[in-house]
């Protein structure tokens, strides 16, 4: 018997499927729009290289970074751009939807970090945010893996102008990941997760053409059991899969969640 049309069964889930096309409008002060992950609406009423101000109707302001299809108009996704005012080269927006200048000079690493469990972990995140974390001068470290993170942490020294921001797989209640993090957390160290067991799972299974990722078996390795699910080789199969990615649309909101208050931690450092 054949597979249910549209399983992901038996197909190419590696072939190049049809985008949907992506709306660009430049901002604009008075327009209203809606931001996707928040749900906050309001008025357009500045903007800087960084972020888009918003003021609802209550007078309530609310900045949010720049993000493709960050944003909603008349319910339509749409990725907010700042004009083009003057002839120079054009600032580039990352996958993250980061405004990057061209003509800014690299800036000296700051003292803070962030941290994350593993070297996919940590390739996902230069893949979607690496210009604005560059611009920004924040490094992400893989910790390859988070069994010793307690005396981690204490041997890098957070305090107020060298915040930790740590990315956690698996933190749910009652997981290892959830006990590791209640001892380290302070003033100075902010730990964030997903529930997803492994980073893999935080992309949509939509950009291989599946409506969600297969079931594993409890106990057996996640990624060697999904290649197995999905008919691939383990070898390769990441590079491929995080290819897909197009920016923040194509990555669960839990995962982008977290990434993004990690960076704003970092960034608020006194």
């Amino acid at each position: 018997m054949a597979p249910p049309e549209g399983s992901g069964i038996g197909e190419d889930i590696l072939a190049e499927p049809p985008r949907r096309p992506r709306w660009s409008v430049a901002v604009a002060t008075g327009m209203v729009v809606e931001d996707r992950s928040s749900g906050f609406c309001g008025e357009v009423v500045s903007w800087s290289a960084a972020a888009v101000s918003l003021e609802d109707r209550h007078g309530r302001t609310r900045q949010f970074r720049w993000k493709p299809e960050g944003f909603l108009i008349d319910g339509r996704p749409v990725t907010l751009v700042r004009p083009t005012a003057e002839p120079h080269r054009t600032p580039t927006i990352s996958n993250s939807g980061a405004i990057v200048d061209p003509d800014r000079r690299a800036r000296v690493a700051r003292a803070g970090r962030i941290w994350v469990e593993g070297r996919h972990d940590a390739e996902l995140l230069e893949h979607v945010w690496g210009d604005e974390l560059r611009e920004a001068a924040i490094v992400i470290e893989p910790m390859h893996g988070a069994d010793d993170l307690v005396a981690a942490v204490q041997a890098f020294g957070p305090r107020p102008r060298r915040r930790l921001g740590i990315l956690l797989d698996h933190l749910v209640p009652g997981s290892k990941e959830s006990r590791l993090a209640a001892e380290v957390r302070g003033a100075d160290v902010l730990i964030t997760g997903h529930p997803f067991v492994d980073v893999w799972a935080g992309i949509r299974p939509e950009v291989l053409g599946l409506a969600e990722w297969p079931e594993v078996s409890r106990g057996s390795p996640w990624k060697q059991g999904l290649c197995a699910a999905l008919g691939e080789d383990l070898d390769g199969f990441w590079p491929r899969l995080r290819n897909r990615v197009g920016g923040y649309a194509d990555l669960r909101p839990e995962l982008v969640g977290a990434v993004e208050r990690l960076i704003d931690f970092v960034l608020e450092e006194p």
